[in-house]
């Protein structure tokens, strides 16, 4: 295995796939783009949901809860049927049809950040209404912010923050999704190897067995309601396990709807215009096949080429065992209102994650009854992997049954004149 990774690392392709830079030039053409809103016109491999493609989602991410995965259940809840864990949202996408960019806005695009690796490290997500089998999603996106900071994994790096609106066909706002990524030089993160000590996590029977004790143990709320007035401070919301990460949990994840968009690796014919479309996506592998540089998520010798000592997981992954984690403890009835994650490590092959939670707060806000918890997860070398914070409106005695928040007048005026555009533009 050593001489492989030392074969990529002398090879040409690597070369050529490890010499761009972060330009000053891009931070600044990047910085003028905030601000503009484009309707997507990319696919997801998902664009309208359906029993079968919730299920299949929920079942990628490891998640067997009846309201998403069984319609005979979901029908006697108050939601009437099935409905989709909430960051599948993120996920679905049909296009959408909007006025084309200006010529400013294209040559502003060209190239940019062209060979730069990409790391999602976290989002913000706020949710309006539920996703129904049936249900096509739209989105318009735009950028926020642009930052330069400097990365312990690979010196200089930026931070940029997209908002994606998610609208379904009704014109409704269903969420938004502020992408939190990091962009980073491929030869500064191999250079600097900060994680290259790091070693593949083994198990004995006896460990192994604690980890299956912890999935054996967990809990759904289900129909049972979660009483807001039942709810303390400091009260645990118990314990999940989510590992040990293997190559199949991302074959799974991929087979759920998970399609890396705009890259979309694919196979065969359609691979082939894809190289065509995006050649600097393609890097040869230590057999000359042209393959994709996300291979990194399943590929040893390339991710140790770039920087990592092992494959890890994608951070969309653990947003949605934060989902899971949530819902589970939230009930049928509650309605996750609000969620922040940070991505803060890498989850590598062989890496199992432990999620605890705790209550910060509850308060009653606009007639919610609403508690305000905090999560996170701990991999077995004690790292902390991700930090989060949610609001999660729960049922009341007074008021059994939890609302969604309003949309924003201006947020709900711009989705609908999004649409209205697609529509007259002939979308379907």
């Amino acid at each position: 295995m050593t001489s492989k990774k030392a074969d990529i690392k002398q090879s040409e392709e690597w070369q050529k796939a490890t010499s761009f830079e972060i330009l000053d030039s891009d931070i600044e053409r990047q910085r003028k783009l905030i601000g503009y809103w484009e309707a997507m016109r990319r696919a997801d491999y998902v664009q309208t949901a359906s029993e079968d493609s919730i299920r299949n989602w929920a079942y990628g991410s490891g998640d067997d809860n009846p309201l998403f995965t069984d319609p005979a259940y979901a029908r006697k809840t108050r939601w009437g049927g099935v409905i989709a864990p909430g960051m599948m949202v993120g996920q679905i996408s049909k296009p959408m049809l909007g006025d084309p960019p200006s010529d400013e806005i294209r040559a502003l695009r060209k190239s940019l950040f062209k060979g730069i690796h990409v790391f999602v490290s976290g989002a913000d997500f706020t949710f309006y209404r539920p996703v129904r089998p049936g249900d096509s999603i739209y989105a318009y996106e735009g950028e926020v912010s642009c930052e330069v900071k400097q990365s312990e994994f690979a010196g200089r790096s930026i931070v940029n923050v997209t908002r994606r609106v998610k609208v379904n066909q009704r014109g409704e706002v269903v969420a938004t999704y502020d992408l939190l990524r990091i962009l980073t030089e491929r030869k500064a993160a191999a250079k600097k190897g900060k994680n290259a000590a790091i070693e593949p996590a083994t198990y004995t029977d006896e460990e192994m067995q604690a980890i299956e004790d912890i999935y054996a143990a967990e809990k759904v709320q289900g129909a049972e309601k979660r009483w807001f007035e039942s709810v303390e401070v400091g009260d645990s919301l118990g314990l999940q396990a989510k590992g040990p990460l293997a190559v199949t949990d991302i074959i799974c994840f991929h087979a759920a709807g998970y399609g890396f968009t705009p890259y979309a690796p694919t196979t065969n014919r359609r691979a082939h215009k894809n190289r065509q479309r995006i050649p600097a996506f393609y890097v040869k592998n230590e057999q000359g096949i042209p393959d994709v540089a996300q291979r990194l998520h399943w590929d040893p010798l390339w991710a140790q080429a770039i920087g990592n000592p092992m494959a890890y997981d994608y951070g969309v992954m653990r947003e949605n065992y934060l989902w899971h984690y949530l819902s589970d403890w939230a009930g049928d009835d509650g309605i996750i209102i609000q969620l922040h994650d940070e991505v803060r490590k890498f989850a590598y092959m062989g890496d199992v994650q432990r999620v605890t939670g705790e209550v910060l707060g509850k308060r009653v806000e606009n007639g919610q009854n609403l508690v305000d918890v905090a999560v996170k997860f701990v991999n077995q070398r004690d790292e902390e992997t991700v930090r989060a914070t949610a609001t999660i409106a729960l049922p009341s005695k007074d008021k059994p049954l939890p609302m969604y928040p309003p949309v924003p007048d201006d947020l709900a005026e711009t989705a609908a004149r999004m649409m209205a555009r697609h529509w007259e533009l002939g979308g379907t």
